[in-house]
C-alpha cells in the first residue's frame, strides 16, 4: 500500500494538517501543538469509532479539546515568563502567504491578540471565525450551552476587533521592505534601519532567559534600531546569516547558524513603515523553523 492509499485509508493522516493547524492556533507553540497531536493519535486509535459518523469533526474535537486543556495548565507558566512571551514562529508554504485571510490567521500579531483572551474564548473564537463552525456545533464540541457559546464568541470577537493589527500593505510591499531591512541588518547601517522604522515603533523579543533578550519592549525609532543592530549586525561576522523567509504567513527574516536557525523575525507595517516589530530568540521555540513548511 502506498503512502496516498494509507492517508486515503486513514482520517487522522488525511486530516493532520488541519488538526495541526488547530491546535497551533489554540497554543501559538509547534512543540505543544505536535504533542497535542500524538495525544489525539493515541485518543483515535483506541476509541470505538462504530459511532462516529464524521471522523474530521470528531478528532477536530479531540485535538480542541486537549489543546483547551493544555493551554489551561500552561497559563500559569506563561504568567512567570522571563521577558515578553511570543509564540514559536513557524515556516508557512506560498500557499498560506498568497491566501490573505488564512495568513492573518497564523500570523505573529494575531497570536499575540488571541494570546490576551483565556482559553475558552481562544477557542471558541478559532473555531467560528478560522474554521466556521455553527455556534451549535462548537457548542457540542465544548460541552457548553449554545447560548454560552454565542456570549464567549461576541465577547471575544469584540475582543480581538479592538486589538488585531490593521494591515495597510499588500505582499510586495512586505517583501520590498523585508528585503530593506534585512540588507540594512545585515550591513550595519544605522540610519538605513531607521527610516524603515515608524517613530513610534515597538520592538518585542523573546528570549526566554536563555538568550540575551530584552526584558522589556522597547519603544522609538533610534533606541529600537540601535539595539536591533547590536542584536542582528554584530553576530553576522561571526558566520550568522540572515536571510528572507515566509514566516507565519508573511515575509520575514530568518536567523541561522549554517543550517541551524536561531532566531526569526516579524514585524508590521503602517504606513510604509515598520511599526510593530517581534525577534523570537528563545532556542526552546525554534521547532517550527527547522524543515519544511507545517502548514
Amino acid at each position: 500500500m502506498n503512502a496516498a492509499e494509507t492517508t486515503a485509508r486513514d482520517p487522522f493522516l488525511e486530516h493532520r494538517r488541519l488538526l495541526f493547524a488547530t491546535a497551533y492556533r489554540m497554543l501559538g507553540s509547534v512543540a505543544d501543538a505536535e504533542d497535542v497531536l500524538q495525544d489525539a493519535w493515541l485518543n483515535w486509535n483506541g476509541a470505538d469509532r462504530s459511532g462516529v459518523r464524521n471522523p474530521r469533526a470528531y478528532l477536530v474535537r479531540t485535538v480542541t479539546n486537549l489543546a483547551l486543556n493544555r493551554l489551561t495548565s500552561s497559563r500559569a507558566t506563561r504568567e512567570t515568563y522571563v521577558g515578553p512571551w511570543l509564540p514559536e514562529p513557524l515556516l508557512t508554504s506560498p500557499d498560506v502567504a498568497e491566501d490573505t485571510e488564512l495568513a492573518d490567521t497564523v500570523s505573529t500579531a494575531m497570536l499575540v491578540v488571541l494570546e490576551t483572551l483565556n482559553p475558552m474564548e481562544r477557542a471558541v473564537f478559532l473555531l467560528r471565525e478560522v474554521f466556521g463552525y455553527t455556534h451549535a456545533e462548537i457548542a457540542e464540541t465544548l460541552g457548553r450551552s449554545e447560548a454560552s457559546v454565542r456570549q464567549i464568541a461576541h465577547r471575544a470577537r469584540s475582543h480581538v476587533q479592538a486589538r488585531r493589527p490593521r494591515y495597510d500593505a499588500d505582499r510586495a510591499q512586505r517583501e520590498q521592505v523585508t528585503a530593506r531591512f534585512l540588507e540594512a541588518c545585515s550591513g550595519g547601517d544605522l540610519n538605513a534601519v531607521m527610516e524603515l522604522l515608524a517613530p513610534d515603533v515597538t520592538v518585542w523579543s523573546d528570549g526566554g532567559g536563555k538568550v540575551t533578550a530584552a526584558r522589556r519592549p522597547l519603544h522609538g525609532r533610534d533606541h529600537a534600531a540601535r539595539w536591533l543592530l547590536g542584536v542582528l549586525a554584530k553576530p553576522v561576522s561571526a558566520g550568522v546569516a540572515l536571510r528572507g523567509a515566509t514566516i507565519n504567513g508573511e515575509p520575514g527574516i530568518l536567523v541561522a547558524m549554517g543550517d541551524t536557525p536561531i532566531g526569526a523575525l516579524t514585524f508590521t507595517l503602517a504606513d510604509g513603515a515598520i511599526r510593530d516589530l517581534c525577534l523570537q530568540l528563545n532556542p526552546d521555540k525554534l521547532q517550527g523553523l527547522s524543515g519544511a513548511p507545517r502548514l
